[in-house]
């Protein structure tokens, strides 16, 4: 079983074409054009196309995709569902009328439960976790995450306590998102239900995740 702080298992699938010389690649450029080619395909299967890196040895390519389910979802991708979009895009980048004729390995993953927090997007799919903030004005704040909006973060601060004490909980604040210098999301054990929760801050636009998940 996939440790819940590491990707999932990558799809891979390998290429070759005819073996031959090749123009300088702008692995950056190239990458931007695969994300182009392949978000529609990503978009059809219900999961969102995170990011498309390719890295370059010689002449062979290594093309790694990260996918993940839109942020109104909560859980994460499965293993059917990566193998399936693997299967989609292999085929569509074989029918790729610019591709240079380069061998290339496709590598399918999705971000792991512990990924920073960068984008808004990222806090909505993490509604209703626990996350440790690195902020402006204060570092390793402890916090759940109630809701997002456009510019910044709710939360239900854990307030800190000695060793072996019950946790205890603070008022609920508003973190900007110009604040927030690192997020991330703290694996928990316990199920979010049992979390001593006010009801009156429930998440909207998302539900909140059971456990750790998939």
């Amino acid at each position: 079983m996939t440790k819940p702080d590491r990707p999932k298992s990558a799809a891979r699938s390998e290429h070759s074409h005819s073996a031959h010389p090749h123009a300088a690649l702008d692995t950056v450029a190239e990458a931007q054009r695969l994300h182009e080619l392949l978000a529609p395909t990503v978009t059809a299967a219900d999961l969102y196309l995170e990011e498309v890196k390719v890295h370059l040895a010689g002449s062979h390519r290594t093309v790694s995709v990260v996918v993940d389910l839109p942020e109104d979802a909560s859980g994460g991708v499965g293993m059917d569902a990566i193998s399936a979009i693997s299967r989609e895009l292999s085929e569509v980048m074989d029918a790729d009328p610019y591709d240079d004729g380069r061998a290339y390995d496709l590598e399918i993953s999705s971000p792991g439960a512990t990924r920073p927090l960068t984008e808004p997007r990222h806090w909505r799919r993490a509604l209703g976790r626990m996350a440790k903030v690195n902020a402006a004005d204060r570092e390793n704040f402890m916090g759940r995450i109630l809701a997002v909006d456009d510019d910044g973060v709710l939360f239900k601060p854990e307030l800190p306590v000695k060793k072996g004490m019950k946790a205890k909980q603070g008022e609920v604040e508003k973190v900007l998102f110009t604040a927030i210098r690192r997020g991330v999301v703290e694996l928990e054990f316990a199920r979010l239900e049992e979390a001593e929760l006010d009801l009156e801050f429930e998440p909207t636009g998302g539900n909140a995740v059971d456990g750790e998940g998939n």
